[in-house]
């Protein structure tokens, strides 16, 4: 299991990344499942959690209205799936990795394919 944490993006561009991995690795949530905004005046953080046992289901590259900053932490193999997943779907600059055992964080940024 790893929980996917995205900082910086707008709740639909959060709803994109999140459907790109429901796509990818499937799980009993809709598709249609968007993020829900906290009322308040303060910077959003979107999480989810995601199972990436099976293999990846391909997805096609899609398009974000800005950069998402995004923090993936958990097993080191559900990790390495979702950022595989999210790297065919949008273009990723790598920020950096720590490890522990079999605990994995590493953070990126997103924007869309060009």
């Amino acid at each position: 299991m790893a929980t996917v944490s995205l900082t910086g993006a707008s709740k639909e561009d959060a709803a994109t990344v999140f459907g790109v991995l429901r796509m990818a690795f499937p799980t009993g949530r809709s598709l249609d499942d968007m993020p829900q905004e906290q009322p308040g005046d303060h910077s959003a953080v979107w999480t989810a959690e995601f199972e990436p046992e099976r293999e990846r289901i391909p997805t096609d590259p899609v398009p974000l209205d800005s950069s998402v900053s995004a923090t993936l932490q958990g097993a080191s193999v559900a990790v390495d799936r979702l950022f595989e997943a999210l790297s065919t779907a949008f273009a990723v600059d790598h920020w950096g990795a720590a490890s522990g055992g079999r605990e994995k964080e590493v953070g990126l940024r997103l924007t869309t394919k060009g």
